[in-house]
């Protein structure tokens, strides 16, 4: 009997990629995904088939990582040019050396007055203004893919809201007509074509303003004008509202990130400090004096991947070809601490790692309006 015939080997050609020339492209982007991202801004310098992997079109990267389990924590940063409402997003590695990566716009211009929450992987951009008229808009980024898409719109439009991922869904407050009876609606993230939910809240809550929001000991908590309020989801509707505590209150003025149950913000006197639920009380970071600027503009804060991560507008100190250029950039510093817990409860940090990085094609006075940390 004749042996069957067998197909010819593949020559080299066939099985050549662009990245790693022995290898398929998709087997090459399997091996490039194990290794850390903290590698990859000098792989991007290999080979501008890397640099295209790495820095433009990283999806299929992204993927990998997805499969291998192997994903880290990224930040999602958001300006707004001075001649625009709406805010254009970048992605952030936090790592030194790598430079920011333009993410597509939101299909609805919605102003800097929308609110961002993240249930970890997805970012949910709520209301906002479009021509100077508030918005029930929700959309929804998905950064791996690099789009967005239309989510479940409000029951009232929104502007300046609170918003945040807790307990499995997406809560959102405040922003809209204080006699609305959706003052207070939440989303189930977890069923798929879920629809918004009314929740009940006092009347006499909601003549207020809100200025920041977080979940913090198993509650929502707000602050705002006329003072701050706490939501428990798992309490009787009756009593599901309360005011916060008014230490917490006092020393909570807007932007704030909490890490390992610390609720943290930075003051205008130029000092990051933390607020304990348990103790109520709040404490200076220790160890930070000549770390960082005195005053930082526009300083806002993130919990990435257990270290708290803060940014702020900088001033780029380096030489430039000329005046021009400097018109059309920004400069964004970000430095990432380690904050532990020390005797008597106070907390003491240490700057792992900071960096500066350039924003080209960005006008000079844009500011940080969105700071927000993804697995990816």
């Amino acid at each position: 009997m004749s042996a069957e015939p067998t197909s010819p080997p593949l020559s080299t050609a066939q099985v050549r990629g662009s990245l790693i020339p022995p290898l398929p492209d998709d087997l090459a982007v399997h091996c490039i995904a194990l290794l850390p991202r903290a590698a990859h801004p000098s792989l991007a310098l290999v080979s501008r088939a890397f640099h295209a992997l790495l820095c433009r079109h990283p999806e299929p990267l992204l993927a990998a990582r997805r499969t291998l389990r192997c994903s880290e924590p990224h930040v999602l940063l958001s300006l707004r040019p001075p001649s625009s409402a709406s805010p254009i997003f970048f992605l952030l590695l936090p790592h030194p050396g790598w430079p920011p990566l333009p993410l597509p716009s939101p299909p609805v211009p919605v102003s800097s007055s929308a609110s961002a929450a993240t249930d970890g992987a997805r970012l949910f951009l709520v209301g906002g203004s479009v021509s100077a008229v508030p918005s029930a808009s929700v959309q929804i980024l998905d950064p791996r893919a690099r789009s967005w898409s239309a989510g479940p719109r409000l029951s009232s439009t929104r502007e300046f809201a609170a918003a945040v991922a807790h307990s499995g869904a997406l809560f959102v407050a405040g922003g809209c007509i204080p006699s609305s009876p959706f003052w207070a609606e939440a989303l189930d993230l977890s069923t798929p074509n879920a629809k918004w939910r009314a929740v009940a809240s006092p009347a006499h809550l909601r003549e207020k303003w809100m200025h920041g929001c977080a979940s913090l000991d198993g509650k929502v908590v707000v602050v705002a004008d006329r003072g701050g309020l706490s939501y428990d989801p798992s309490a009787p509707p009756a009593e599901a509202w309360a005011p916060v505590s008014p230490v917490l209150d006092m020393g909570w003025k807007g932007r704030a990130a909490v890490v390992e149950g610390i609720l943290y913000s930075y003051d205008y006197l130029g000092q990051v400090k933390g607020y304990d639920p348990y103790t109520d009380s709040w404490s200076t970071v220790e160890g930070l004096e000549g770390e960082l600027p005195k005053f930082l503009c526009g300083a806002t804060l993130a919990d990435v991947g257990g270290l708290l991560y803060l940014v702020w507008e900088g001033k780029w100190k380096g030489k430039l070809k000329g005046k021009m250029e400097m018109r059309s950039m920004v400069v964004i510093e970000w430095a990432s601490i380690q904050i532990t817990r020390v005797q008597e409860g106070r907390l003491r940090g240490k700057v792992v790692s900071r960096d500066t990085v350039l924003f080209p094609d960005m006008p000079r006075g844009s500011t940080i309006t969105h700071c927000i940390a993804l697995e990816l």
